[in-house]
């Protein structure tokens, strides 16, 4: 079941550096322009149903567990289409905002790539 599906829109020159370090910042449409630089924004979503640990995160054709959840992480993705992605394998979020998955390198992410998160069958 989709909890949440929106397209990536356009992606800020800084984006990729942030990549590099393991984070991806994506916001929805309506993100300030001072963000613009260094996010990955989409279209406009609706947060389904509430993200959980052991959901799955889908990047284009890459998927990824969800390890942890700050507590923030759900009403950031609700209210402001704001999904903070960190690739380090931690289990207990650093921040309240953060999701985490697996430490692996984070996939590039285009105008064009379709960002899902699934539970339950997937």
């Amino acid at each position: 079941m989709d909890k949440y599906h929106t397209t990536v829109v356009a992606v800020g020159e800084m984006a990729s550096e942030f990549a590099d370090g393991g984070i991806l910042v994506f916001f929805g449409p309506a993100a300030p322009d001072e963000l613009h630089e260094f996010a990955i924004i989409t279209d406009e979503a609706e947060l389904i149903g509430e993200v959980a640990v052991g959901d799955t995160l889908h990047l284009g054709d890459a998927t990824f567990s969800v390890l942890s959840l700050g507590a923030i992480a759900n009403s950031n993705i609700a209210e402001l289409g704001h999904l903070v992605v960190k690739f380090n394998g931690l289990t207990e979020p650093e921040l309240p905002g953060d999701v985490s998955v697996p430490a692996v390198p984070a996939p590039r992410v285009t105008e064009g790539t379709v960002v899902r998160i699934t539970g339950g069958d997937n």
